[in-house]
């Protein structure tokens, strides 16, 4: 018998995923995974389905300039976005209050449960970004942003 110095001991790979964050820049990166699904639509925010797997999904999106969506939630999903190209503007409601991040290409925003926002193309340029759901997939609950009181009427515990 001999003893083996536990950091030669070859482990069993980690379980983990990588980080959603992580998995969007690497599509993003890699254009011949969804070019051929990227269109423009004047009327909504166009989205696209990359790829799906049991533990997550990745959507192409494409932003027109005044495009936005609502403010919302993405119920117990969690998941991140990035922008490939172009620019947004990423408004958070929390505490009451309403914080904006200013983003683009290249920069990535995380989302989990309880997280509201609302996202905008506010420049001149379309914009592209590739986002990542887990967790229940591309859940998203629209919420109601109360300019008077700075909260939404569900973060005051009122009913939708």
């Amino acid at each position: 018998m001999f003893a083996v110095p536990e950091n030669t001991v070859a482990l069993p790979p980690s379980a983990a995923a990588p980080h959603p964050v992580r998995i969007a820049l690497d599509v993003a990166a890699r254009r011949e995974r969804w070019a051929h699904l990227l269109r423009y639509d004047p009327d909504e925010r166009f989205a696209a389905l990359v790829e799906r797997t049991a533990d997550q999904e990745v959507w192409l999106m494409s932003w027109l300039p005044g495009q936005h969506t609502g403010l919302h939630d993405h119920g117990l999903t969690t998941g991140a976005f990035t922008v490939v190209s172009g620019s947004l503007t990423e408004v958070v409601a929390t505490g009451g209050r309403q914080v904006l991040h200013h983003l683009v290409a290249g920069q990535s925003r995380v989302f989990g449960p309880d997280y509201v926002h609302r996202v905008r193309n506010d420049g001149v340029d379309p914009a592209v970004t590739v986002h990542v759901y887990r967790d229940g997939g591309r859940t998203v609950r629209p919420r109601r942003f109360d300019p008077v009181e700075g909260a939404t009427r569900e973060e005051r515990g009122c009913a939708p």
